[in-house]
C-alpha cells in the first residue's frame, strides 16, 4: 500500500468535527451504538413523561373526589359530641 492510498483511506474516516483525526471502525460502531441507545432513551423519556402526566391528572381527580366524599360525610353526620361508646363494635 502506498502512502498516498493510506492517506486517502484515512481521510475517509475523519471525525465529523473536521479536526482531521482519523476515526476507527470500532469508534464508528461505538458511536452508532450510543446513538441507538439515545434513541431508545428518548422514547422511554417520552413514554414516562406521558405516564407521569396521566398519573398527575388521576391524582388530581381522586383528591377532588376524596374531598367531595369527606364533605358529604361531614354533612350527613349531626354536629356535636360523639361518644366512644357509640363507636364500639357490636360484639361488646
Amino acid at each position: 500500500m502506498s502512502a498516498a492510498s493510506g492517506r486517502s483511506q484515512a481521510s475517509s474516516h475523519r471525525s465529523p468535527q473536521g479536526e482531521g483525526t482519523p476515526v476507527s471502525d470500532r469508534q464508528e460502531e461505538r458511536l452508532a451504538q450510543l446513538e441507538i441507545k439515545i434513541s431508545y432513551l428518548d422514547d422511554l423519556v417520552e413514554t414516562l413523561n406521558a405516564m407521569v402526566a396521566r398519573q398527575h391528572d388521576q391524582i388530581a381527580r381522586l383528591s377532588h373526589e376524596l374531598g367531595s366524599l369527606r364533605q358529604r360525610q361531614d354533612d350527613s353526620q349531626p354536629p356535636g359530641f360523639r361518644s366512644l361508646r357509640d363507636e364500639l363494635p357490636p360484639h361488646y
